[in-house]
């Protein structure tokens, strides 16, 4: 871990169509860090994750992510913000009529690649990168529920990212294989990433203990990994 912080939040006061989800909150996470995000349905943490990624404003305090001031982010700059974050959902959001190649040049094409070998280049690097380096002509809808996440991991790190926010990333997966995206994600952030997950799934954190938050009665709380 460098200590280079790659999410600051400071006394940040957040809403969704005008209703008060979390107030005064404060949270620092660094490069290298995993984190879990816990807490009940509804109580903020796809909210704080949107704050994060652009998509919801700080009415109040500040907050800086991956080197863009959230006060001052402009519409326009969205784009270049989240080209510095992966982002990983529960339901993979994978391009059903494509291939897994073609699903990792579609995001490269959005966020401005133009040199066709390194495109192909990086497609393999990340395939490599999470185990599957020999399926990139298969199509989406042919992989198991954890191969398709695993390719939604690998389309997170295309633009090599300093952060990753990984929503339910396990919530359609059975035990073993919940484990095997657990030890890939366990095994990026010690690349000097920062990922901050989101889940309900408390058993997780028995196997694989990290430091954690949980969204509670408006607030962010810090809580020791086997306290929830």
């Amino acid at each position: 871990m460098t200590g280079k912080q790659v999410i600051s939040l400071n006394a940040c006061t957040i809403s969704q169509r005008d209703q008060l989800v979390l107030r005064h909150v404060d949270l620092s996470i660094s490069k290298g860090e995993f984190v879990y995000l816990i807490g009940k349905t509804g109580s903020g943490k796809s909210s704080l994750l949107k704050t994060i990624y652009g998509d919801l404003a700080i009415e109040e305090g500040e907050g800086e992510v991956v080197g863009f001031d959230l006060r001052l982010l402009k519409r326009k700059a969205i784009p270049l913000l989240r080209r510095k974050i992966g982002i990983v959902f529960q339901d993979f959001q994978l391009l059903t009529d494509r291939s897994v190649a073609e699903n990792l040049l579609f995001v490269m094409k959005a966020t401005g690649w133009k040199d066709k070998k390194k495109m192909q280049e990086r497609t393999q690097e990340v395939l490599d990168a999470v185990g599957l380096s020999t399926k990139g002509y298969k199509f989406t809808h042919q992989l198991s529920g954890g191969e398709q996440q695993r390719v939604a991991i690998a389309r997170a790190l295309i633009n090599d990212p300093e952060l990753i926010l990984a929503d339910e990333p396990t919530g359609n997966l059975d035990p073993e294989t919940t484990r095997d995206i657990m030890r890939l994600l366990f095994s990026i952030s010690e690349k000097n990433r920062a990922i901050l997950m989101a889940t309900h799934d408390y058993s997780i954190l028995q196997y694989f203990p990290s430091r954690t938050i949980r969204c509670e009665n408006e607030t962010l709380q810090a809580l020791e990994a086997k306290i929830i």
